[in-house]
This record gives C-alpha cells, sequence and structure tokens, in this order.
C-alpha cells in the first residue's frame, strides 16, 4: 500500500518542483522559460497524442517533463534539483534518473 501511496504523491511532488525551480534564482531564465511553458502543455486537454489513449496518451507528457527536467539539471545542476525536492528519496531518485542525472 505505501507504493501506490508514494506514487499517487509523485505527480504533486514534481509540480510543486517545478514550480520551485521556476522561483530558483540559480535556475536560467531560459531554463525557466522551459518550466514555465510545460505547465500548460500538461493541464491543456490538446496534446500530441491524446490523453483517453492508455499508456501512449500520457508518454508524450512523461517524455516532455523528462526533457524538461534534464534541460534544467544540464544549466542550473542536480544539486538545485536536490534542494528543492520536497517529496520522497525515491521520488527524487526517479526525478533524477528521468533527468539523466
Amino acid at each position: 500500500m505505501s507504493r501506490a501511496r508514494e506514487l499517487a504523491r509523485f505527480l504533486p511532488d514534481c509540480l510543486v518542483l517545478l514550480r520551485r525551480l521556476a522561483s530558483d534564482p540559480r535556475v536560467p531564465r531560459r531554463a525557466k522559460i522551459a518550466l514555465v511553458l510545460l505547465v500548460p502543455y500538461l493541464a491543456s486537454p490538446v496534446d500530441l497524442v491524446p490523453d483517453f489513449l492508455p499508456v501512449v496518451g500520457q508518454l508524450d507528457d512523461a517524455a516532455l517533463v523528462a526533457l524538461a527536467l534534464r534541460y534544467v539539471v544540464r544549466r542550473a545542476g542536480a544539486d538545485v534539483v536536490r534542494e528543492q525536492w520536497r517529496g520522497s528519496d525515491a521520488g527524487l531518485a526517479a526525478v533524477l534518473r528521468l533527468a539523466g542525472a
């Protein structure tokens, strides 16, 4: 049951991370722009691949989150991401894996 609870917290923790990174002065402006543009895309009902398609519909969202996080990690550093993460250690490990760090 704790695994399901951890998975349920992962997305909100990622959203908090994106907000915190977008307001961190150590994150370069271009990386902040990438983060700010990502949020409306994730919230938008119009996607490259429609979300109503099982599994495949969420893959484009996950891929864009991974690309944006990878860009931020390359520009600001993994330490900034670690510092701004407020979720579990397992969640942080997953975020850093997604980001290629």
